[in-house]
């Protein structure tokens, strides 16, 4: 299962979902886009500093003080991941 944990200095997501094989998860694959894509906007849409952590299935971003586009981007990243545990509730968990 995946746990995607939403706190007001960060983002940690960590685990891996089991839904398919390596290479054919969606739920993986759609977790995965969506965290790569808050990093790279965090860095080149917004004067934010975050510093951040990527390995085999584990994420770890944080950051303070965003600004409102910052605000903005990590709602924008836990809608998308609110979107796939509801409809994956038994591989993706948000804490």
């Amino acid at each position: 299962m995946i746990v995607v944990r939403v706190r007001e200095d960060g983002v940690t997501v960590s685990g891996h979902a089991g839904f398919a094989g390596v290479g054919k998860d969606i739920i993986c694959a759609g977790v995965t886009s969506l965290t790569q894509t808050l990093i790279k906007s965090m860095n080149d849409l917004t004067e934010d500093k975050i510093e951040y952590e990527m390995s085999l299935g584990r994420a770890d971003i944080k950051y303070r003080n965003l600004s409102k586009e910052g605000k903005l981007l990590v709602d924008s990243f836990f809608i998308g991941i609110c979107l796939i545990a509801s409809e994956f509730p038994d591989y993706l968990r948000i804490e």
